[in-house]
């Protein structure tokens, strides 16, 4: 759902991962692989690429997949409490759908030779992040709404040119994730202008102030500036990335503008405006200080979020066991019938 803005490595990981090419053949390969994705090319998981490539897109997929994840906690905590038997089953889906995208994204991870174990384990340790967004809470039903609005919206604007990703089990991936995802977010602008046209006055300024917290962060997930986002020049130059996270941002930021004015509620930005010589929205700086602070671990719910997820495989351990033991037994009839045969 949520990845372009997640590809971050302190200093020291860009040293290590970007060592020179120790020999004539890799420098060979090196080059043919740069000249095929210049020239459009996709690669599978059987072919030749350069260890940093493969390293980048790891990280990028299994952070993809673990926000996936830890994104059906926030509105997972409303499926209870929905309004309606209608919004309890669209949002049921919805958070299924999350489920399901996790498992893709983590088998394509897989095919570059990380294991699930692995990605789990990185993720429950901190090693590993997700978007900063799922560690902030949902206050009341119109966050719901919110979330399928701004955020799933900026995840679209996000996960499009991803379906033209160089790789292409993670492009072929993203087709079906982008196909759902614009679902979840025509369902949340629905139900948000639906207690804005027809609700009371209490659920129109439930609305408002759910905007007005979600805004900022929605935003954010688009990544820090391109001056300030160290792979972005790389991922783009490899086909991992089509589009920079200023110009995204940008594309949000006019789509959504409109939107608003349709919904009836104000974008909590004094200085939004439209600019008529550029031909997009102009908008108020970012507090990336708090971007940083969200993705180093102090949010409002950060632990929450870590500590969920990590009871949530220690208390299904006991069914990856029975399973495990089951496809053991299984195999094992199997091989004693070929034997008997």
């Amino acid at each position: 759902m949520y990845t372009q803005a997640l590809d971050v490595m302190s200093k020291q990981e860009i040293a290590a991962d970007r060592r020179p090419v120790r020999s004539a053949d890799d420098a060979a390969r090196e080059a043919a692989f740069e000249a095929h994705i210049a020239d459009g090319g996709f690669v599978e998981a059987k072919d030749w690429m350069p260890d940093h490539y493969r390293k980048t897109l790891v990280r990028q997929i299994s952070q993809h997949a673990h926000s996936e994840i830890v994104g059906m906690l926030p509105e997972g905590n409303w499926i209870s409490r929905a309004p309606t038997l209608k919004r309890k089953a669209i949002l049921l889906a919805k958070v299924q759908d999350e489920g399901g995208h996790g498992l893709y994204l983590y088998a394509a991870a897989e095919t570059l030779g990380t294991s699930r174990e692995q990605m789990i384990e990185a993720l429950h340790s901190g090693k590993a992040k997700y978007s900063s967004i799922f560690n902030y809470p949902t206050l009341t039903w119109a966050d719901v709404g919110a979330i399928g609005w701004l955020v799933d919206g900026a995840a679209i604007m996000n996960q499009v040119p991803l379906c033209r990703c160089s790789y292409g089990p993670y492009a072929r991936a993203m087709i079906r994730i982008c196909r759902e995802e614009s679902f979840h977010q025509r369902q949340g602008f629905d139900s948000l202008l639906t207690m804005m046209t027809q609700g009371t006055d209490a659920q129109r300024a439930m609305v408002q102030d759910a905007v007005d917290r979600w805004w900022w962060p929605s935003i954010m997930m688009f990544g820090p500036p391109d001056d300030a986002s160290p792979n972005s020049e790389q991922s783009m130059r490899w086909g991992i990335k089509r589009i920079s996270n200023d110009e995204l941002r940008q594309k949000f930021i006019d789509a959504t503008a409109e939107q608003a004015r349709v919904l009836g509620v104000a974008l909590p930005d004094p200085q939004l405006t439209w600019n008529e010589a550029r031909g997009h929205w102009d908008f108020g700086a970012i507090d990336w200080d708090e971007f940083w602070n969200v993705v180093n671990g102090h949010g409002p719910c950060n632990r929450e979020r870590l500590a969920a997820r990590v009871k949530a495989a220690d208390d299904g351990a006991w069914v990856r066991e029975a399973a495990l033991a089951h496809a053991a037994k299984q195999a094992a009839r199997e091989a004693d019938a070929l034997r008997a045969a």
